[in-house]
């Protein structure tokens, strides 16, 4: 499967990486001597074996494994010759422009798929091909704001530091490659059946609206409009941070049964026979009440204690890690989610490895991110069949 990647930054990147990982073979196109934006997102910058920056940013490493990469001027009728023709060869093409961008070039999806119908043209922009808003760029940050993410995340009002809170990674993006990589599949599936491909049109902000899940669906069903609430659950109690001898812990109490065993752990039986604690509902409703008597025993244990103590009785519960303990815990360790591939100026990058677990077609590790047009005469000459003095001609003529 060929998957022509014109996508910069993270969600059209992250849809990309995840194609390869299942074994699509993806080709980036970057501008010549610059690349996508992120590979100037640093630092940190990716070191050799003497500790030496090698100017590969961490960023741009963390959405295009298992890529190619080739370097096109897109400016020159010349290189928009070579897009064209490479997409012609592609059965999927991943786009992030501004709506209509690429239509000078003759790339936009009406141009391609008169000559190459079985195409699937995937669009990711920040608000759609259609509506008002539509001309508009769009990026993480902002889509979180206005796709509400923001307006239930952070301390609740009258709590210090209280105020809207951007998720801690660029969440929407990373969304909106995952439901890209979906909606590819799908057409690819639906391609299958009719040997036609078609135009999927994403945008960041209908993702994050979707994605709001709960808090949408508690808004739409009961029209109170939701707030924010720091690490507390607005449907669930107790579900969130309490303070521990040493720290902090989480707690994650999903039914009466969880409730009533960690009662008995903490040595108060008598808040779950309590008839405003004992059912979940009755606990939110006097969730002001419950919580701060909560807090006043977690803090005489601590959190390792605590986590032993609540996992031997069955109560899901942990720590609140930092990425160092993160990827030092031993269930993390066990499950491989730290890889290293060889890399051509550092000897080997760190990555994180792809959860997807299949048991008979299983991720494959082939490619690291690659350096800028590293691959640019290995793919002209795969997908098209350039020679070798055709491609030097280029290169001479700034084309590649």
């Amino acid at each position: 499967m060929r998957v022509l990647d014109l996508s910069r930054v993270l969600a059209g990147p992250w849809a990309g990486q995840m194609l390869a990982d299942l074994g699509a073979d993806v080709v980036k196109v970057e501008r010549p001597g610059a690349g996508d934006d992120t590979r100037a997102w640093g630092p940190p910058w990716l070191k050799d074996g003497a500790g030496v920056d090698t100017g590969e940013s961490a960023y741009y490493l963390c959405a295009n494994r298992n890529k190619r990469s080739v370097t096109v001027d897109l400016a020159k009728p010349e290189g928009q010759a070579i897009v064209r023709r490479l997409a012609l060869e592609a059965d999927v093409l991943l786009e992030n422009f501004k709506v209509g961008g690429l239509a000078q070039y003759r790339l936009d999806y009406a141009s391609l798929a008169t000559d190459h119908p079985r195409l699937v043209y995937c669009s990711i922009t920040g608000f759609g091909q259609t509506g008002p808003y539509a001309p508009r760029a769009g990026y993480d940050f902002l889509i979180q704001g206005m796709g509400g993410l923001m307006s239930v995340t952070g301390r609740a009002d009258g709590e210090e530091g209280a105020g809207p809170q951007k998720v801690g990674v660029a969440l929407t993006d990373i969304l909106t490659g995952l439901y890209a990589t979906i909606a590819v599949q799908a057409a690819l599936a639906e391609r299958a059946r009719s040997g036609l491909g078609q135009h999927i049109d994403l945008a960041l902000l209908d993702v994050q609206i979707a994605c709001l899940a709960n808090q949408a669906s508690n808004y739409l069903a009961g029209g109170g409009v939701p707030k924010r609430m720091g690490n507390a659950h607005p449907n669930i109690v107790p579900y969130q941070d309490f303070p521990t001898a040493d720290g902090d812990m989480i707690l994650a109490i999903g039914n009466d049964g969880q409730f009533a065993r960690f009662c008995e752990v903490a040595g108060h039986p008598d808040w779950a026979a309590d008839a405003r604690f004992a059912t979940n509902p009755q606990r939110v409703a006097h969730r002001s009440t419950l919580i701060p008597m909560l807090r006043q025993a977690t803090v005489m244990r601590t959190t390792r204690a605590w986590v032993d103590a609540l996992e031997a009785a069955g109560v899901p519960c942990g720590p609140i890690n930092r990425l160092d303990e993160v990827f030092a815990d031993p269930q993390v360790v066990a499950r491989g989610l730290r890889i290293t591939m060889a890399h051509p100026l550092a000897g080997e990058v760190p990555l994180v490895a792809n959860p997807l677990r299949l048991s008979g077609s299983p991720v494959d590790y082939r490619r690291a991110p690659p350096t800028l047009g590293e691959h640019t005469g290995e793919v002209l000459g795969d997908w098209l069949g350039t020679t070798d003095g055709e491609l030097g001609a280029l290169r001479a003529r700034g084309v590649v």
